[in-house]
């Protein structure tokens, strides 16, 4: 089993930033790929980005390209995405996942573990 707890949602106004963290425990993460996903409200959930935790290898959803980045803290078991350039659209709730040799794919079926949120919300 993997937990993941997510923190730093919040509201902001458009054009701010946020960090968004999820913390790992449970079992090593080499060869797992960890992901961010979002529901916007009334609308399905959508692959946001990931990173594989070994090689660190990169995959974002192009509506967040060059707004958002995704990294890992090995020493901490950490992922993070840093949002910057929010809009409005991008209220949702932000999940985080964990999937074992899931590689760069964004369906959420490839993932095996996931946290129960953390809702970001951004002002016009």
């Amino acid at each position: 089993q993997v937990q993941l707890v997510e923190s730093g949602g919040g509201l902001v106004q458009a054009g701010g930033s946020l960090r968004l963290s999820c913390a790992a425990s449970g079992r090593p993460l080499s060869r797992y790929t960890m992901g961010w996903f979002r529901r916007p409200p009334g609308k399905n959930r959508e692959f946001v980005a990931a990173i594989t935790w070994s090689g660190g290898s990169t995959n974002d959803a192009d509506s967040v390209k060059g707004r958002f980045t995704i990294s890992r803290d090995s020493a901490k078991n950490t992922v993070y995405l840093q949002m910057n350039s929010l809009k409005p659209e991008d209220t949702a709730v932000y999940y985080c996942a964990a999937g074992y040799n899931t590689g760069l794919f964004g369906s959420p079926e490839r993932y095996d573990y996931w946290g129960q949120g953390t809702q970001v919300t951004v002002s016009s």
